[in-house]
């Protein structure tokens, strides 16, 4: 690390000394807002500028008073689990007008206010923007009227603003996600869940009215996370005819076996005519033509409700710390830009730009040109309605493809499934998705039982489209998972491959699947029958697998954890000066507890990647001690399973029990098993169907390159890779390639990229640390963010 020291970029020359940050939220809640209003004051406290609290959002500017209020460390404690917005949001007419700017900027210039970071929607950051590009002007009027003296129009001459998004529709272009969006998937998923056990129960149709007026994200979403029949959205309008098309696919659902049928339609829902499409209509529609029994559910406020999901927390303070070292790096020619992800990337975008994009997609909407409104509305957007498109219509066999002599490909490929390693939630949805994309694309598709155990023992049948109807939501692995290796079976496994005529395999799993594919790939030279393409999906959830930033069902296990960790701060804040010490699993990698610790506001986290001896936790009781002087009287404390062979749970726990004797008493708490468990997050759900889709198209690619002479055979590196997620982009990497850059003793990737988000949580926990902004994003425009094409 120290070699690089060098070339990295501090922020410690980032003074904010001097300097005054305001802080607001405006226009509609979002779950989350209260994580990024927490970073923003935290992080301004410790580059040492002042914060405030601007109350109900331009209203609270307006009005000045105590409306505009100096933040301290204490004053955003207990706020990152809360939904909503403790400062208040409200909708601001006044400040649309002249006069109302004029109040609003004599309110700032008497507090010395001149960086804003304002959280809301597209509508809050345009009146940012104009805001600033009157600034100048309204100073002067200030002074004319004798309002402000020449002084402080010169002290305060020039407004930064740095936006972020808040908006659970998630409709601002330019960012993967906006906060609150994840957050509201959740309430989605967990009233389609439970919706989908009465509508089996009576064999029922549901239609279920989401929020999205102008933007179909989150039907689209929670479509492709619960596996609905139909999805309305206002970018994708149903040709005429529609209805007869809809009413064929539930009535053929229901004929196989499907007793329930799911409608999401976004309430902003429009046919070709630009008609609304109503969740009555629909429901009429399908009484009348099938006499389903049918019951319409309006999800309504309930989605914008609960608390902030981990991801969403994760997010809101990463953009919190970024948008705080943006008014710190802003000068005087700088555009006011939004901060936000782009992949797991934080970037930065000239927020006219983005705001420009975001109106474009209403103009091509109003136009009716809706293939221009998705690809506007981005990567993300466009992904899914493909992946949906991919999913959603069972083709018939005359739609599939054909050989150029008009055979079909399906009696051509035979491609196998299987699980490897320990369960994680979302395994099940990587598995329907790569069936039903896979049968689609012409291939046999065959499921593998109990990993390679099962392989060599035979466990190997044909999984059709209906079989895997309702896995989505499936916790665990439905298709079993062991965690044996293949090495000491390979001929028996290679038996398996010539009885069943196996032409490519698809492993999904964590680790362990990484070093089965290693194996395969190694044995080719003797095995022949190894010689056909081969994808590793990552699926663990201590997120260890070497070339790739996530694994499917790390979200659902964090998400577990913040909520474990919120009940238990809400005891020790009962009980007062406690503290509690919480063992997360995760092997040899500290990503769980280290997130988790960042999502939940730990005080600090033990993790193997880190070495810390006994002065480290000699210094953390310190710090908790003084913690305890204040009104924040409770600590939590994560510690990695494997961080230390010496310094145990129980060891830290006695350790901090007789230190801090008379100060706090202290607590431990093993979470075990039950961060394997539970049904899949919206993210893993998402993030499984995904890639697991990608995957089956590389597959059918290499099977079309590799297929010779009546054949398959691909022993190139190439055709043994793994689909991962690396910084903005999917991408498949030769297995062998990534062998040097893992760790096989403790089985983690030598190189970690969330070990960065650690000064974050030492920062957001009051402690000095060194913040490496090299990483930090930089201002790029827009149209940048286009995809290439394949």
């Amino acid at each position: 690390m120290a070699k690089r020291q060098d070339t990295k970029k501090f922020f410690e020359n980032l003074s904010g000394s001097g300097k005054s940050i305001g802080v607001l939220t405006s226009g509609g809640d979002a779950q989350g807002m209260n994580a990024a209003v927490r970073a923003v004051v935290r992080m301004g406290i410790y580059v040492g500028a002042k914060v405030y609290f601007i109350h109900e959002g331009y209203q609270g500017m307006v009005d000045g008073g105590e409306n505009i209020e100096e933040a301290s460390w204490e004053s955003v404690s207990s706020m990152l689990q809360v939904g909503g917005t403790v400062i208040g949001s409200a909708r601001c007419k006044e400040f649309r007008s002249h006069e109302g700017r004029l109040k609003a900027a004599h309110h700032l210039v008497q507090h010395g206010i001149t960086n804003l970071c304002v959280i809301g929607g597209d509508g809050s950051l345009t009146g940012a923007n104009l805001f600033r590009e009157e600034w100048s002007g309204l100073l002067e009027e200030l002074v004319q009227q004798g309002l402000i003296d020449q002084e402080a129009a010169q002290n305060n001459s020039e407004l930064h603003i740095v936006g972020m998004v808040g908006s659970i529709d998630n409709d601002f272009c330019g960012t993967d996600m906006t906060i609150g969006t994840d957050s509201a998937l959740h309430r989605i998923i967990e009233v389609v869940d439970a919706i989908m056990t009465t509508a089996q129960s009576h064999q029922r149709t549901f239609v279920l009215e989401v929020m999205g007026r102008h933007c179909g994200y989150l039907a689209l979403v929670s479509a492709l996370a619960c596996g609905a029949d139909w999805v309305l959205i206002p970018e994708m309008p149903p040709e005429d005819g529609w209805e007869e098309q809809m009413c064929q696919k539930l009535s053929e659902n229901r004929a196989g076996k499907k007793r329930l049928n799911i409608i999401i339609v976004a309430e902003g829902a429009i046919d070709c005519h630009n008609k609304p499409i109503t969740t009555e209509y629909i429901k009429d529609l399908v009484v009348r033509c099938l006499g389903f029994d049918t019951r319409v559910t309006i999800l309504g406020h309930v989605q914008r409700g609960g608390t902030p999901s981990a991801f969403d927390r994760i997010l809101a303070s990463r953009m919190g710390v970024e948008a705080v070292l943006a008014l710190l790096e802003a000068s005087a020619t700088t555009p006011a830009c939004v901060v936000s992800l782009c992949g797991n990337q934080a970037v930065r975008l000239p927020l006219m730009e983005c705001v420009q994009m975001t109106q474009d997609v209403q103009k091509a909407m109003d136009e009716k040109n809706f293939e221009e409104a998705v690809r506007l509305r981005g990567r993300s957007f466009e992904n899914n309605l493909n992946t949906y498109k991919l999913l959603s219509f069972r083709k018939a066999d005359s739609e599939l493809p054909h050989e150029e002599n008009g055979s079909p490909y399906n009696s051509s490929f035979n491609v196998a499934v299987l699980n490897v390693g320990a369960p994680a939630a979302g395994m099940n949805a990587a598995v329907r998705s790569a069936v039903r994309v896979g049968i689609s694309e012409g291939h046999k598709m065959f499921a593998v039982n109990d990993g390679f155990e099962g392989f060599y023992k035979g466990q190997i049948k044909e999984i059709k489209w209906g079989d895997v109807g309702g896995w989505t939501g499936q916790g665990g692995s439905i298709l079993g998972t062991k965690r044996t290796l293949p090495a000491k079976y390979l001929d028996k496994i290679a038996e398996q491959i010539r009885i069943h005529n196996i032409n490519a395999l698809l492993v999904i799993g964590g680790f362990e699947a990484f070093e089965c594919l290693l194996q395969l790939y190694e044995a080719r030279t003797s095995h022949e029958d190894f010689c056909i393409p081969m994808c590793m999906l990552p699926a663990t959830i201590s997120n260890n697998v070497p070339g790739t930033d996530l694994s499917i069902g790390a979200d659902t296990s964090l998400n577990a954890i913040v909520e474990t960790c919120d009940r238990i701060k809400q005891s020790a804040s009962g009980t007062k000066r406690r503290v509690f010490i919480i063992e997360t699993m995760g092997g040899y990698c500290g990503y769980l507890a280290s997130v988790g610790g960042l999502a939940a506001g730990a005080d600090a986290v033990y993790i193997y990647e880190e070495p810390f001896d006994i002065r480290d936790l000699q210094s953390n009781v310190e710090h908790l001690t003084e913690k305890m002087k204040t009104g924040i009287q409770r600590g939590l404390v994560l510690r990695n399973e494997n961080s230390n062979v010496n310094f145990t749970t129980d060891f830290i726990y006695q350790l901090y029990s007789e230190e801090g004797k008379g100060v706090f008493d202290c607590r431990k708490n093993v979470l075990g098993h039950m961060q394997q468990g539970g049904a899949p997050s919206p993210f893993d759900r998402n993030f499984g169907t995904k890639i697991s889709a990608k995957a089956i198209q590389w597959i059918s690619k290499k099977l079309k390159e590799s297929y010779k002479e009546g054949k398959v055979f691909a022993n190139t590196e190439d055709t043994a890779c793994l689909l991962g997620m690396r910084r903005r982009a999917l991408v498949f990497q030769p297995v062998v390639q990534l062998k040097e850059e893992t760790d096989f003793v403790h089985r983690i990737p030598k190189e970690q990229w969330w070990l960065k988000l650690r000064p974050l949580m030492k920062i957001l926990a009051k402690y000095k640390t060194s913040y490496d902004v090299s990483d930090s994003g930089q201002l790029e425009h827009v149209t940048r963010i286009r995809p290439k094409k394949d």
